[in-house]
This record gives structure tokens, sequence and C-alpha cells, in this order.
């Protein structure tokens, strides 16, 4: 790295004088004025911040594009889900379904209420949905009868026990859920990962890193050594040094990255939201279609349990069943007919290409020294090490690598660092990492974050699909004090191992409330 990029030309050392003035650099035989040395110290911070800055920029806006297209991709798929079943409904049912439409409309819009992060409980919506259609396809297959709000109430009460839509909405709503939570989950996790990168990226050394920086990169020069390189080691141990918080973030970025590999997995099998909301409208057909088979029997157990309705007089029967007879069939669409995919892609192609930079962006930030010191600007000596600059002479570095770290830094013989304090920027996104980690583990088990479902259905027949948390705790580590329980919604079977003991410190409990803080900011 050279000093022109300030306007300081390397020279050749023809005249030096003592260097008494100088505060870092060497006090021998020096050719740097006291404004040089604080010229060459500006820099030197410069040039480091630039350094890490490139790197991790290609990291931001590699999860940036990705969020993007993840974003769009599922945006788009709903977009095409609604439009699909728009049409084909209009073909199918004519006039009956543009007289119920916004039932079907309302749907939509909870579902994309819920993906850009809107307080939805997805059970609760989409059983509300089902009770609606009940309570709409219950009057279009008794014409002859008048039906009161109240008694619509009790016909929705044997929704349950009638399965009237058959096993479609139980399916149905497994499948969404657990698509729904996956997508929005992943999606906010790279953008999390973005914004963790921006943020852990601005580095503004402290005086004892600036002071090691200049001695590293620039004090050759006022030595005449303009073209002697620094040792690697010398390199690693400095960047260590100025880089000990951002060390502190690899491990819980790494369990981050593997939390994202594994949702990524589901996304590709069994919580595919492409396959779920692609074929929506067929599916919603057949529990009509059932409906319709069984409405006899249905309506029969009804008029049992909620009592006989009155019927309508003989010309208002005859006008609502000739303008409400609900005896079309459902012709599905060919697949030459289908929407355009998505986004002009799959989700297939999506997550293996995320999949893959995924594994790149592991040990990002332990990688950093090293990866700076590498860099074509700083170009250390890797050849005959006792031609390399050691902090003091062109001479071999005898010092071993300190850790990653702040911790290991308490032996750094060439950065003093305070390690009583760290970064309080670096600490709070160590949290967020922990955060949103959690939100992705229950995101693999199939649960939704804040609405989670106990009952024994989700752990039941098709919960294959998902797994318990005792199952997949080998993939997700968490410490009890760094994750506490969810909100006031979460599942209890989920977070036992979360469970805070009785004997919480009063700074555990800072950060269990702080924990919870951060899950609404980032719902």
């Amino acid at each position: 790295m050279v000093a022109s990029h300030v306007g300081i030309s390397p020279y050749l050392c023809s005249s030096r004088a003592s260097g008494d003035h100088l505060k870092v650099c060497s006090q021998a035989y020096t050719c740097c004025t006291q404004e040089m040395e604080e010229r060459y110290s500006q820099l030197s911070k410069h040039d480091f911040r630039n350094a890490v800055v490139e790197l991790s920029n290609h990291l931001q806006t590699m999860f940036s594009s990705r969020y993007k297209k993840f974003d769009e991709f599922f945006k788009e798929l709903l977009e095409n889900a609604e439009k699909s079943l728009n049409d084909m409904f209009v073909r199918t049912y004519g006039r009956l379904y543009m007289q119920n439409s916004e039932l079907f409309k309302d749907l939509f819009v909870e579902l994309k209420r819920y993906y850009v992060g809107g307080n939805v409980n997805l059970e609760e919506m989409l059983n509300d949905f089902w009770a609606r259609l009940l309570e709409r396809m219950f009057r279009l297959v008794n014409p002859q009868y008048h039906f009161t709000d109240e008694y619509l109430e009790c016909v929705s009460k044997y929704t349950e026990q009638l399965k009237p839509f058959g096993d479609v909405p139980r399916k149905l709503k497994l499948q969404v859920t657990r698509a729904f939570v996956a997508a929005r989950t992943f999606a906010q996790g790279l953008a999390v990962a973005r914004d963790v990168v921006s943020k852990v990226s601005a580095v503004n050394p402290t005086p004892q890193g600036t002071q090691a920086l200049l001695k590293m990169m620039y004090c050759p020069h006022c030595r005449g050594l303009i073209s002697v390189k620094p040792c690697y080691n010398y390199c690693f141990n400095v960047m260590r040094g100025c880089l000990a918080n951002q060390g502190d973030l690899d491990t819980e970025w790494n369990i981050f990255m593997g939390s994202m590999l594994l949702v990524a997995e589901r996304l590709e099998g069994p919580f595919n939201i492409e396959s779920v909301m692609d074929p929506i409208d067929v599916k919603i057909s057949d529990a009509i279609m059932n409906m319709q088979e069984n409405s006899m029997q249905v309506s029969q157990k009804v008029f049992q349990g909620c009592g006989q309705p009155k019927t309508l007089a003989q010309g208002r029967t005859a006008r609502s069943v000739s303008e409400g007879g609900f005896s079309a069939r459902f012709r599905p669409y060919n697949p030459e007919e289908r929407p355009t995919t998505a986004a002009g892609t799959s989700l297939d192609r999506l997550v293996t290409d995320v999949k893959e930079k995924l594994k790149q962006a592991k040990k990002f930030w332990s990688s950093l020294p090293g990866n700076i010191c590498s860099d074509e600007k700083i170009s250390v000596g890797t050849g005959n090490e006792n031609e390399c600059w050691n902090g003091s002479a062109k001479s071999r570095y005898d010092f071993a690598v300190t850790g990653n770290g702040l911790a290991s830094q308490v032996n750094n013989p060439e950065v003093e660092v305070d390690i009583t304090k760290p970064d309080m920027v670096i600490r709070r996104q160590i949290m967020v990492l922990r955060v949103m980690t959690n939100k992705l583990k229950n995101a693999y088990s199939g649960n939704d974050v804040d609405f989670i479902d106990v009952s024994e259905e989700s752990s039941g027949e098709e919960s294959g699909s998902g797994c318990e948390f005792q199952q997949c705790s080998t993939e997700f580590e968490f410490n009890a004090t760094e994750v506490t329980g969810n909100s006031n919604k979460s599942d209890k079977k989920v977070n036992t191992s979360a469970a805070p003991s009785s004997g919480l410190s009063q700074a555990a409990l800072f950060l269990s409330i702080l924990v919870l803080a951060m899950q609404r900011q980032w719902r």
C-alpha cells in the first residue's frame, strides 16, 4: 500500500535527521517530519477502513441482492396464486363467485400481511376463512331456508365435528403455516445478515490500533524502506488486535449461517411455499366440491344440532334457487394455462444459489484479518522471512500469532487492547443474530415464531415434515441465558430448554428483556 493516496509520494531517503520529534515511528535517524507522521497516521486509518469495507461490501451486496430476489419471488408468487384462483373461479362459478369474492380476497390480503411482518395468527386466520366459507356454502346448498346470524354461528361450531370440507382445511393449514413461517423467516434472515454486515464493517480503530497500523504500514517509509512489506504474522497480529470485537461475532454468525442453511433445506423440501401456493385454488375447490357432495348429510346433522330453520316463502325460494344454485363443477387449469412462474425463476433455483453463498459466508469474521493481510493493497511479505518489516526493522518476525476475539488480545504483542470494554455496536449485533437464530430454529421446526400451535394436531399425523426440539437440538445449540422464551404466545414445548432458572441474575434478566425487545423489532 503506497502513500500517494493522500498526496504523499514515496521517495528515496536522501537526508536523515534524528527522529526525536516522532511519536510512533522509530526515533532513530528518519526521513519523516512530525507532520508527515501525522499524515501517515491518518492514511493508515483510511487504508484499514477501506480494506474492511471493501471485503465486507461484497458480502453485504450478496445478502442484499438475495433478499431482494427472495422477497420479489414470494410476493409475486402470492399475486399469481390469487390471480389464478380468481380467474379459475370466475370461469367455473361465475356470478356466484363474484358475489362472494371478497372472502377469497381477504384470505390473500391476510397472507400478504403476514409475509410482510404483520401481526397475523395464520391458524386463526385460516380457521376463520373456512368458517366464513361454510356459512356461505350452507346458505347456497340450502336456499329454501332462512338462516339468522345466530343460526350460522351455531353451524360454525360444527365445523370440526362434521368436516364439511373433508380433510383439506387441516392439511392446508399445516402446509400454509409451515411454508409461510419458513419463507418469511428466511427472508428476514437475509435482511438481518445484510444489516449486521453493514453495521459491523464500519470500523473505527482505537488510538492504540491506529498507532499499530501506522507502525506497520508507513513507519518503514520513514526509514527509507519503501518497498519492504510487513511480515505476514506481524500483519496478522495487528489485524487481530484491530478487529478483536469483530472476531467475537464469528461464533454467533456461524450458528446463524448454519440455521439459515437448515431452513433453506426446508424450503426445498416439505416447507416449499411454491408447491403450497401454486395449487391452492385446486385445493380450495376440492373442499368446495366435497361440501357439495356431502351437503345433505351435513345439513341434516346441523339441523339436528342447531334446530330446524325457517322455510322461505315459495316465491323467494324459487328465486333463490334460480339465482344461487350451486351445481357448477370445477375445471382446473391445464399446465400450459398457468401463470408464469413468479419472478421468472423457481424457488429451487433461488435456494440452490443462496445455499452456496451462505456456506461461503461462514467464518467470514474470523477470516477477515487474514484476508486483509492477503489483500494486494496491503501486500504483506510472503517470501524470505528475513526480508520483511517486523515493526522495527527489516528482519524476521518472531512473535506467535495471537488468537481470535477480544479475550485473546490480552497477550497481543502489537496492539494494546482493553478487553474489559467490548464494542457495544457489535454486542448488539450479536444479540440480533441470537434472536434471529431463535426464529430460524422455530421456523425449521414448522412453528410460527409468534403464534405457535401447541395443539396435538400439529405434532401428530403429519408432523414428520417438522421436528421436535429434542430431535433438532443437535442442529441448533442454544444457551438458556442467551435466548430465553419468545413472546407471550410462544411455544412452551419448544422453549423448555430456554426457561430461566429461579436464581436468574439481574444481568441475565436484563438480557432476556433485551431479547424480547429485539424480537418485536424483527417481527
